[in-house]
């Protein structure tokens, strides 16, 4: 199975992202994992290194994918 990581930071435009990208993948091929930087900030290193530079951003299979703009990484590790 595919694996797949949408990560954002919780502004609008990330959970609008959020909501229309889940609605396509299909989750019978994909594996989908939700990271939201306010709940889980441990995560921002997986995600720099997974080669996300703002969010919203869509790691599948090791390919990143950046979606409209919400905020830079370093404003998201700024607060």
């Amino acid at each position: 199975m595919e694996k797949a990581v949408f990560y954002h930071a919780g502004c609008p435009v990330c959970v609008d992202a959020e909501k229309m990208v889940l609605d396509y993948l299909d989750t019978s091929k994909v594996d989908v994992e939700v990271v939201d930087f306010n709940n889980d900030a441990s995560k921002i290193n997986e995600a720099e290194s997974a080669g996300v530079k703002s969010v919203p951003a869509l790691v599948l299979n090791g390919q990143t994918y950046h979606i409209n703009y919400g905020a830079s990484m370093e404003e998201v590790k700024n607060g």
